[in-house]
């Protein structure tokens, strides 16, 4: 066991010095996720048939004690919506997304007359967490379809 608990600092250590840390990756791969909803919500900006006219990102309130961030914000005359965004959803960040849509009006009173809706968002989620998002009344946001945005420059090279 010492063995290798001494192997896997050796082993940290050198990643580390690499650059690399499991916790760059897992941030990545949720920057990642997030950028797509955005970009994607940006286009399309409907949960369901409900229209929104704007969308925010990595809103941040604290208030006395109680502390959020919100991955997206969707909002309309009436009504927002907290989309919570991650690589990979499970069981457990639903339990989060309650605890943020339970916060969410205490932190912006402003938006205490509005409608209030949740989704998740998820390149890749358990079929029994989206069964219980869906429970839980929730929308749920998927990647689909084949999805390519192509930008070029003013001078393209033809070969």
């Amino acid at each position: 066991m010492k063995r290798t608990d001494e192997q896997m600092k050796r082993t940290d250590e050198k990643l580390e010095r690499m650059g690399i840390t499991l916790g760059n990756v897992t941030n990545n791969q949720g920057d990642v996720a997030e950028e797509f909803f955005l970009n994607s919500l940006l286009k399309d900006n409907h949960l369901g048939s409900i229209h929104f006219d704007d969308v925010a990102r990595n809103m941040e309130k604290h208030r006395g004690q109680m502390q959020e961030e919100y991955d997206l914000v969707m909002t309309n005359g009436d009504a927002i919506a907290v989309v919570e965004v991650k690589y990979k959803a499970h069981k457990n960040d639903l339990d989060k997304l309650d605890r943020k849509m339970k916060n969410f009006k205490k932190l912006f009173p402003i938006y205490q007359a509005f409608k209030q809706y949740g989704a998740i968002a998820a390149f890749h989620i358990n079929d029994d967490a989206k069964e219980e998002a869906l429970r839980r009344g929730y929308f749920v946001l998927q990647r689909s379809g084949d999805l390519v945005h192509t930008e070029s420059g003013e001078h393209l090279t033809v070969l």
